[in-house]
């Protein structure tokens, strides 16, 4: 009995180590948000944004709006966090809004780069990086199904790999801010014809920065609505998927999470226990208990 005590204690003071070495091992958010990782992450000099954690959470991505954006990387390695490390950048056309496949073998961001040269084109496309050996590879461009003349960005996936993102390819003439929400079916290798959602998410006002539940249960989202509706510059907005398969009218997630500035950037880890997001160029987050109390 003395021995079987003994497993028990060092089984649960491993998981005990292990939760405390997850998330930067910050203190976990109640259902007040909290700016994420203060002094680490979220600094008074930069903008942070489009952040994502491994499913493992040992491992984080995230987007600083340092002239042309970039990507930096930090992971829990030899018992601690390394420093902030940026592996995608470009001082022509930057990359942004990181979010890792379901197999996490690719990387998708966004960026200004042309499909051909090493030159600067005028919207944004969608781009990812494969995970090699060597560490992430060239920039691959989504392809012609996804990207367009127009901007597309900040992606999410669901768990058979769906992907869902942002375009103002239909956009009303002179609106350019005219941002819709948009999936792509991954089949066979290769993404499908675009479908842009109806009504319940999408409106003539701006929609973008979505991010999809991996079983596609809720989406949350970045709108620009005017008043009453909208609090600031860019609220949250959250739509939960009925039985049928539509789409609940999308609604405001409220003042605990907006704000009169802008929030942004949704992100909720693996695990379901906390979500993220970007207000007034921080990061910052909460319980993720948030959610259901919306439903």
């Amino acid at each position: 009995m003395k021995y079987i005590s003994l497993l028990i204690i060092l089984l649960c003071s491993t998981t005990i180590s292990a939760q405390n070495n997850q998330y930067l091992g910050q203190k976990p958010p109640g259902m007040t948000p909290q700016k994420f990782a203060p002094g680490i992450i979220s600094n008074d000099y930069e903008y942070e944004f489009g952040s994502v954690f491994s499913r493992d959470g040992l491992e984080f991505y995230y987007g600083v709006a340092a002239g042309p954006a970039e990507i930096r990387y930090l992971k829990f390695e030899n018992g601690a966090w390394t420093k902030p490390d940026t592996i995608l950048s470009h001082t022509k056309y930057g990359m942004n809004d990181p979010f890792l496949t379901p197999d996490e073998q690719r990387l998708f961001y966004i960026s200004k780069k042309a499909l051909s040269g090493d030159t600067a084109k005028a919207d944004h496309d969608i781009w990812y990086s494969e995970k090699t050996e060597q560490g992430w590879s060239e920039p691959i461009n989504a392809g012609p199904n996804i990207n367009t003349t127009g901007n597309e960005y900040y992606i999410s996936f669901t768990n058979d790999g769906t992907m869902y993102f942002s375009s103002n390819i239909n956009a009303v003439e002179d609106n350019w801010r005219d941002n819709d929400i948009y999936y792509s079916k991954f089949v066979n290798g290769e993404f499908q014809k675009p479908v842009r959602l109806g009504p319940a998410i999408n409106t003539k006002w701006y929609e973008a920065d979505v991010y999809v539940a991996p079983d596609e249960s809720y989406l949350i989202f970045a709108a620009a609505r005017p008043k009453p509706e909208g609090r600031g510059q860019g609220d949250l907005y959250i739509s939960f998927k009925n039985e049928d398969g539509t789409w609940t009218k999308s609604k405001n997630m409220g003042d605990v999470i907006n704000t009169t500035g802008h929030e942004l950037c949704p992100f909720v880890t693996a695990d379901g226990k906390y979500f993220m997001y970007t207000s007034n160029q921080d990061i910052y987050w909460v319980d993720a208990k948030i959610i259901e109390q919306l439903r």
